[in-house]
């Protein structure tokens, strides 16, 4: 049997950052615990990180799409926040933005850390960019830590795997 659960520390890993200017007041609390998260518990090195930002939301998909055909990077964290207003604009930014950055992790094998806020109201997205309490920001750093080990891990085993079997 074998059995993968790794840790999140990658020191060598390359990460981008892709992130909205758009309600840039909540994308900023993202980004910096973002990258402390990185920093000190992940130890990943400053030099290794990218940060890209694009104007809103629907723009963060193609850019991730441009960093992974770069082939230089071991994972990626989208940020923005987008916010419910009083159109039917919301529902359908937030589920093509969803839509398009989950393909493109599974189309391409890499791992996408997912930090789009979609809230109803600002006080949501304030209370989710850790101003009050938790930060999502850290939550995607530390996920994308585990997934880029994980993905690691698997590729190697795919590799011993074929040479015990030849």
């Amino acid at each position: 049997m074998k059995i993968i659960d790794e840790n999140i520390i990658t020191p060598n890993a390359f990460i981008a950052i892709v992130i909205s200017r758009f309600n840039t007041f909540i994308n900023k609390n993202l980004l910096y615990s973002t990258i402390d998260t990185l920093q000190r518990i992940g130890m990943v090195q400053e030099k290794n990180i990218t940060i890209c930002w694009v104007p809103g939301s629907y723009e963060i998909a193609p850019i991730v799409h441009l960093l992974i055909q770069k082939n230089i990077y071991d994972g990626i964290i989208a940020i923005g926040t987008i916010i419910k207003g009083k159109t039917s604009h919301f529902k359908y930014l937030s589920q093509e933005v969803c839509s398009q950055i989950s393909n493109l992790s599974v189309q391409n094998n890499i791992p996408i850390s997912f930090s789009i806020l979609t809230t109803d109201n600002i006080e949501q997205a304030i209370e989710r960019s850790g101003i009050k309490t938790s930060n999502r920001g850290v939550e995607a750093a530390l996920t994308l830590l585990e997934m880029i080990n994980i993905f690691k891990t698997i590729k190697l085993l795919n590799t011993k795997n074929k040479k015990e079997v030849k």
